[in-house]
C-alpha cells in the first residue's frame, strides 16, 4: 500500500504530505497498529516508492504474461 497524489502536484505539496505521512508512520502507536493487521512500515521518499511500483508492475507483468492472463 502507499499513497499517491495526482499528476503534477505541485512539488512542496508532495514534499509536505511525504514529511508528514513518515512522522506519523514513525509513531509507535501506529507500527503498532499496523503490525497487528499483519502489515510492515516502511518509511520512504516519494522517489523510493516510486521505484517500488516500477518494480512491482515489472514483476507482475512477467508473471501475467508467463500465465497467458488476459483481460475480460
Amino acid at each position: 500500500m502507499g499513497i499517491g497524489a495526482p499528476r503534477n502536484t505541485p512539488n512542496e505539496i508532495i514534499e509536505k504530505l511525504n514529511t508528514d505521512i513518515n512522522a506519523g508512520l514513525a509513531d509507535p502507536k501506529l507500527k503498532a497498529r499496523f503490525a497487528d493487521l499483519g502489515a510492515t512500515v516502511f518509511i520512504g521518499s516519494p522517489a523510493d516508492f516510486g521505484m517500488y511500483i516500477v518494480g512491482e508492475t515489472e514483476k507482475w507483468a512477467k508473471v501475467v504474461k508467463f500465465a497467458g492472463i488476459k483481460p475480460n
